[in-house]
């Protein structure tokens, strides 16, 4: 077997073990959710002043599956782009590991912060509002699978689209993208911004701009952003060229 075979089927086995402590991982952060799952549920509905109805004895087990799985993901993000850094790094310099490191703890802060930004400013914002809207009209009644369902996607979005700034600096430090290029490319990108804002949220006005504001800065923090790197990139290249020159 070639050298070239054999090292594909490396980068092959330690993919496969990666993935493995990642599902494991996810696994069990799931069974622990899980054995807690009835606390979890009467926290996330315990501002609300009303009991939620199930349309069938289903969709209990459904519920509560969904809500473990769905925490057990958020568990297991930060140990994911661990494994993902740990998968990549044998093939980056010292220096590059020292720069790429502080992804890891960013990219979790990120993504927490962004599902505390849906949970706890827009989708109060945004029920306490289409609650309004139907009052005097219509009576009042959620369905378990409908509020959690409103729940994830006024929550999740966020917290992915929060990583923004950060793929905006690791794609800057690969030059795979320019803040000048991203500035350049500004309506365009709000453009995008924009169709995604109205696509993830509900059909209203206010949520449309409760999304969309914080995602066009969001973009804007990012070119801000991609200029440190890009300008700490051009100085290790001098250092670089200037080394190999003397």
């Amino acid at each position: 077997m070639s050298d070239e075979s054999m090292n594909l089927l490396d980068h092959l086995d330690e993919l496969r073990k990666r993935l493995m402590i990642v599902a494991g991982s996810f696994l069990v952060f799931f069974i622990a959710v899980f054995i807690f799952v009835q606390d979890i549920y009467d926290w996330f509905t315990q501002d609300l002043d009303m009991t939620l109805a199930v349309l069938g004895p289903l969709d209990i087990i459904i519920i509560y599956f969904t809500l473990a799985a769905v925490l057990a993901l958020a568990l297991t993000v930060p140990i994911l782009i661990l494994q993902i850094w740990l998968f990549v790094s044998p093939a980056l310099t010292d220096k590059e590991r020292k720069a790429t490191i502080i992804y890891i703890p960013a990219s979790f802060v990120l993504f927490v912060g962004g599902l505390a930004f849906g949970y706890f400013i827009v989708m109060p914002i945004v029920l306490n509002f289409l609650i309004d809207l139907g009052a005097g009209t219509f009576e009042t009644m959620f369905t378990a699978d409908k509020y959690f369902q409103f729940l994830l996607r006024m929550t999740i979005p966020f917290s992915i689209l929060f990583e923004m700034p950060l793929v905006v600096m690791f794609l800057t430090s690969i030059g795979v993208i320019t803040p000048k290029g991203m500035k350049q490319n500004r309506k365009y990108a709000y453009f995008v911004l924009i169709v995604v804002s109205v696509l993830i949220s509900p059909p209203d006005f206010v949520s449309d701009i409760l999304v969309i504001v914080p995602l066009l800065l969001l973009y804007e923090i990012s070119i801000n952003m991609s200029y440190l790197v890009y300008r700490r990139k051009l100085k290790r290249e001098k250092e670089r060229d200037k080394e190999l020159s003397g």
